[in-house]
């Protein structure tokens, strides 16, 4: 059997020919995966994300043979390889770090909530709250000093284990604090 007959040309592909270049691209693509690091997949930052998307999208027409191999797959490497180059690059220049994967941005600070900061984002004073209860085990805003809008897309909780968010948000509503024993 030739290489043609197993991989098949052009896009009038069987089943058997489209799962060789699926088996062949699952080996090429841990490769990739290799090269890139764990953190292309752990980490999710919408950097991640776009090298990951667009990954998927060109690979996939190999398999279903819309695009050429060879060229498609070395395409796929350049971009295994630049994300790779760009993530050394954010984790030694702090600056890049910013363009490139933007930053932490808090929503909820001892009482007060960045509405400006929510609004632009999509959140919710009720997706703080969920916040609250599935990473800090706790009920209420209040008991908890701060929320973060990660450049994941994650909420960070910072707990309140001082109990400087009553103090903070007392002051802040000129509610005099409760005397301390």
């Amino acid at each position: 059997m030739s290489l043609e007959e197993l991989f098949g040309v052009g896009r009038d592909l069987d089943a058997v020919q489209m799962a060789a270049r699926a088996v062949v691209l699952f080996f090429l693509m841990l490769v990739m995966v290799h090269v890139a690091g764990l953190r292309m997949f752990g980490r999710k930052a919408s950097f991640d994300t776009i090298i990951m998307i667009t990954l998927g999208a060109l690979l996939s027409r190999v398999v279903v043979g819309a695009s050429p191999a060879i060229p498609t797959v070395v395409a796929s490497f350049v971009l295994v390889v630049l994300h790779r180059l760009i993530a050394m690059a954010t984790a030694a220049v702090p600056a890049l770090e910013r363009l490139f994967k933007g930053g932490s941005v808090w929503l909820y600070r001892g009482g007060i909530f960045n509405t400006k900061a929510m609004h632009r984002a999509g959140i919710s004073r009720g997706d703080l709250e969920e916040a609250v209860r599935a990473k800090s085990n706790r009920l209420k805003l209040t008991d908890v000093l701060e929320i973060h809008l990660e450049s994941n897309g994650d909420l960070s909780v910072v707990e309140d284990v001082v109990g400087e968010a009553r103090r903070v948000q007392a002051a802040t509503n000129d509610i005099p604090r409760p005397a301390t024993a």
